[in-house]
């Protein structure tokens, strides 16, 4: 009996002792050292305000200009762009599409048949738009006015913000001059070709649609004639230029730089 109760008292302590398990450590993460982020260069300022190289036709440089932040450095303002963009658009709308009604179609005066007694479903005019030659139910008409009012602040501020994003992006090209004796596609052509040599222009040579806007200081025939056979050039002053125009093509060749910054700073009235 001694020798069973011992054997008891030694099964019980056995499974009172706890097993200690050896906690796993999981191993520490190395923190992988992170690329820094690639800044984009920005444009050249100086006492002034920014300055930015001016090209000849042939490619070359030949000197710098300084521009007014107000109008190449200005915020970008994705609301006040959609608003103006909007409302210019809407403004050149022409409410072209317009429907008959079944009271603006001729005939159907007279019921088809009588109210009661054919079996059939009671109809009070032929012109009824489920008939065919019938009106048209809740179709467009010329009534509609798609314009929109915009200030001229609105405008100026939505004009300088697309330049400014533009002219951050590099797509806006400084050239001294474009001089034609004659309209001539050929030298057109000759000059976009040696443009499109100049680093970050490379596509005015090999976009096919929309590739540059020509921006003038003032009217030039010759100019607007030689780069009128090209389907993804325009040619326009710089008084007229807007945030429609400016977003439709992807670079915008500036001529006599001087003269169409002093133009710009115009449309928004700014000093100096």
């Amino acid at each position: 009996m001694a020798a069973k109760k011992a054997t008891k008292k030694a099964a019980s302590k056995k499974k009172t002792t706890k097993k200690v398990v050896a906690k796993k450590v999981a191993p520490k993460k190395v923190a992988s050292a992170k690329k820094a982020p690639t800044k984009k260069v920005a444009p050249k300022k100086s006492a002034k305000g920014m300055t930015a190289s001016i090209y000849g036709v042939d490619a070359k440089e030949k000197g710098t200009l300084t521009l007014p932040e107000a109008v190449f450095d200005a915020a970008w303002n994705a609301d006040l762009v959609h608003q103006v963009v909007m409302a210019q658009q809407g403004n050149a709308r022409v409410a072209v599409a317009h429907v008959k009604d079944r009271s603006d179609v001729r005939g159907g005066g007279r019921k088809p048949w009588r109210q009661k007694g054919t079996g059939r479903a009671r109809h009070g005019s032929r012109r009824s738009p489920i008939w065919r030659g019938g009106g048209i139910t809740h179709g467009p008409t010329k009534d509609k006015d798609y314009s929109r009012k915009t200030t001229k602040k609105m405008r100026s501020k939505a004009l300088y913000s697309t330049l400014s994003r533009k002219f951050r992006d590099g797509e806006i090209l400084f050239v001294d001059a474009l001089t034609f004796t004659e309209p001539k596609t050929r030298d057109a052509k000759a000059i976009l070709t040696a443009l499109s040599g100049i680093s970050g222009y490379e596509k005015l040579d090999a976009k096919k649609n929309n590739v540059a806007l020509i921006a003038l200081s003032e009217h030039d025939e010759m100019v607007k004639k030689s780069f009128n056979n090209f389907g993804n050039i325009e040619v326009e002053e710089v008084r007229n230029l807007n945030p429609v125009d400016l977003l439709t093509y992807t670079y915008v060749i500036v001529v006599s730089p001087e003269q169409a910054v002093e133009i710009l700073k115009g449309r928004g009235n700014i000093a100096g």
